[in-house]
């Protein structure tokens, strides 16, 4: 008996401790996102041999839709019901996000004449719903993070309407554009997905190692294989559209500026204390798009060069997202 039970406590002990390596594991491989993202575009662009696009024709829509499946599995029928009381601030952050990001694009693009693909590309990232990465980049923050993933929630369910929309009427001014191949693609890759995990979460609840690691995870290595995969199709262009990183840092700057003034000025009868965590969510769920699937979108229904814009968003928001986050966090400490 006594050696039954010794073999029992064990076998426990060792359970936990490949758990609790598993937990520091997966801390630190979050934590190393923007490395990991670096390190793919640096993969792509050295080594990466161009067969690969037929493996992102196949595969890469596939993989954000498990992603977005993902997402679906974190929201809760609970939590969509208490988005009916989640007030100005998020309306005022979802019409912030579907406005200032598509129309900064457009502008961009007419400024500084870029090609018309890459002015597609920015399109297609200014149009796109909130991404995943800025729950984490919120949090990270010290900001408001039930707020950041309220707004990706309600962006993510309008974006097969807003998302086409905008792209028609932007985009076309430069190329053709079909908007129900568009409205189709979201729907299959992004709403669906999200309405599954939704209903399969209201009769099974995840493990929460499965929702905070093995989730988190897998969404890092799709949008690194996005990364991987543009970057390497389009190493020829990237280097000589020097102007195209300018574009990015202006959006992400434009959306970041627009969602923290705005959340501030909607919030002046308010204490400060609450003003700032609010600000940060909506500044930071504005200027971080899905770039996912801006990528996902270009390949899909455009030239491979549409997508360059995507990878190199995917690139800047996250390093921009985590020094941002890191700056917020350290002068939280402080005060």
């Amino acid at each position: 008996m006594g050696f039954f039970m010794a073999r029992n406590t064990t076998i426990q002990c060792l359970v936990l401790f490949m758990h609790r390596i598993s937990q520091k594991f997966t801390a630190r491989l979050h934590a190393s996102f923007t490395v990991m993202i670096l390190l793919s575009a640096l993969f792509g662009y050295f080594l990466l041999p161009t067969e690969a696009y037929q493996f992102s024709r196949s595969y890469i829509p596939q993989a954000l839709a498990l992603v977005m499946l993902g997402m679906g599995l974190t929201i809760s029928i609970s939590q969509l019901k208490t988005l009916r009381t989640a007030g100005f601030l998020l309306v005022l952050g979802v019409i912030l996000q579907y406005t200032i990001m598509p129309l900064t694009a457009f502008s961009l693009g007419r400024i500084l004449n870029l090609a018309p693909m890459l002015v597609v590309g920015i399109i297609l990232v200014g149009a796109s719903p909130g991404g995943t990465a800025s729950n984490v980049i919120t949090f990270l923050a010290k900001g408001d993070v039930a707020l950041s993933v309220a707004m990706t929630t309600v962006s993510t369910l309008l974006s097969p309407l807003l998302t086409p929309l905008w792209i028609y009427l932007l985009a076309s001014q430069w190329i053709p554009i079909e908007p129900l191949p568009l409205f189709y693609t979201i729907i299959k890759i992004i709403l669906l997905p999200v309405v599954v995990g939704i209903l399969i979460r209201s009769f099974w609840t995840p493990s929460q190692r499965f929702l905070e690691q093995i989730l988190p995870t897998f969404s890092m290595l799709v949008i690194a294989a996005l990364v991987t995969i543009v970057v390497g199709l389009n190493r020829d262009h990237i280097l000589s559209s020097s102007v195209l990183f300018i574009a990015v840092a202006i959006q992400f700057a434009v959306g970041l500026s627009a969602g923290y003034l705005g959340a501030n000025c909607l919030q002046r009868k308010q204490s400060r204390l609450k003003n700032k965590p609010r600000s940060r969510a909506i500044a930071i769920e504005v200027a971080m798009q899905n770039s996912g699937l801006a990528v996902t979108l270009a390949i899909a229904h455009f030239e491979p060069i549409a997508a360059v814009p995507g990878a190199i968003y995917s690139i800047f928001h996250n390093v921009a997202g985590v020094a941002l986050a890191s700056y917020w966090h350290n002068h939280s400490e402080k005060r």
